[in-house]
């Protein structure tokens, strides 16, 4: 469609989305490893749609930092270093200490309502066992968060962080006894700015971000051995395949 102008305007790809939507959550379900290669072809196939859509929605998720797409080598799964995660939990700490501050200082009182929802969603959500609707419901409560702060600024700045989030976040969920934990944290949060205490809400919130980083760092480092061991031991096996050959 061309206005008067000559601009084109072309509808949202509603299937592009759905590409798009299944990727993420493939990945921040583990289902797609870090470091794993998407094979286009399989992925066509799989999905019956064409390589422009899906390589569409790869676009979005290499803007998003959940993949990296290289010459001769296609798309890849990003692999989160520790330092990223370090990199990432500090900037966390600081946004979202302070988007917990605002809401408690200046959210309307339908505003802390909607995040009680929220949180009430969050908890149901954390007694299943369904990851992907447990994700969905921690960002449905960021998303209240950051709509009653206030702030424009750090609304434009988390969302481009968000995935990522979501993709450590999923990870820390990875040690099961963390959820409870998570849960009561996120309870201390609403609690301080139920009483609009924007002082006890940041640090409720920066709190929960630090013993988040902890437990995703434990996990990364378990991964990272169990990652060293295999390429050892597949190494070896090699190594004794070829002198076999050679011998």
């Amino acid at each position: 469609m061309h206005s008067r102008s000559g601009a084109v305007f072309e509808k949202p790809s509603t299937l592009r989305t759905r590409v798009e939507e299944f990727l993420r959550t493939s990945i921040m379900d583990g289902r797609i490893k870090g470091g794993e290669r998407l094979r286009e072809v399989e992925l066509c196939e799989q999905l019956n749609i064409s390589r422009s859509t899906l390589r569409e929605a790869l676009r979005t998720l290499e803007a998003e930092r959940l993949i990296s797409i290289e010459p001769h080598r296609g798309p890849t799964v990003v692999r989160i270093t520790e330092k990223a995660a370090r990199d990432l939990y500090a900037l966390r700490a600081l946004l979202e200490g302070f988007a917990a501050h605002e809401f408690a200082r200046l959210a309307s009182d339908a505003d802390v309502e909607r995040l009680r929802k929220a949180v009430q969603a969050l908890n149901r959500q954390a007694k299943g066992s369904n990851k992907s609707a447990l994700l969905a419901a921690k960002r449905d409560f960021y998303d209240v968060l950051l709509s009653g702060c206030e702030n424009d600024l750090v609304k434009d700045m988390l969302p481009g962080l968000l995935s990522r989030i979501n993709l450590l976040r999923a990870t820390s969920f990875a040690r099961p006894e963390r959820l409870p934990e998570s849960m009561a944290e996120i309870d201390h949060i609403f609690e301080r700015i139920l009483a609009r205490d924007p002082v006890g809400a940041q640090a409720a919130a920066q709190s929960h971000i630090v013993n988040a980083e902890r437990t995703a760092l434990e996990v990364l480092r378990r991964q990272q051995e169990e990652t060293s061991t295999s390429e050892d031991d597949r190494s070896g096996t090699e190594s004794r395949r070829d002198a076999g050959a050679s011998g």
